[in-house]
């Protein structure tokens, strides 16, 4: 059982990262002057510095919170493996079962909350992407 959840763990994470990369090389690939980017010759120097400055505050903002949510994953994780130490010094066998059941409930409630999370951050890093390329009307 543990090992069936901790592979579906292990599937969620890896496809959940494989979207987030896919979804930066497009992202860099809009970015102008990279390779495969669009290239802007008349581009005013202004409005690129600006561009610029924006797409900082952004990378910067969106790694902050990717930390931040990694943390918590990794501290969850450290209390679920508490929890499982504590699955052995059960003294009967409904002891063991209970305590499995808690732990089991655990896990799938930390891959929950992570997922979604993950899934939360990646929405709106994709948003403030989407707005930082469509073009605002002069004001």
């Amino acid at each position: 059982m543990f090992i069936q959840a901790l592979e579906s763990m292990g599937k969620v994470t890896g496809a959940t990262v494989a979207m987030q990369q896919e979804i930066f090389k497009k992202w860099i690939g809009m970015f102008p002057g990279m390779p495969g980017g669009p290239s802007y010759p008349q581009a005013n120097p202004e409005q690129f510095a600006q561009f610029q400055k924006k797409w900082a505050e952004t990378a910067n903002e969106l790694f902050r919170r990717q930390r931040e949510v990694f943390e918590a994953q990794f501290k969850s994780g450290m209390e679920n493996i508490e929890v499982a130490f504590k699955v052995a010094e059960a003294k009967d066998p409904e002891e063991v079962r209970a305590r499995t059941i808690e732990l089991w409930r655990k896990c799938f409630d930390s891959l929950r909350q992570v997922s979604e999370a993950q899934l939360r951050e990646t929405q709106a890093a994709t948003e403030k992407f989407f707005a930082m390329f469509t073009p605002h009307p002069a004001s």
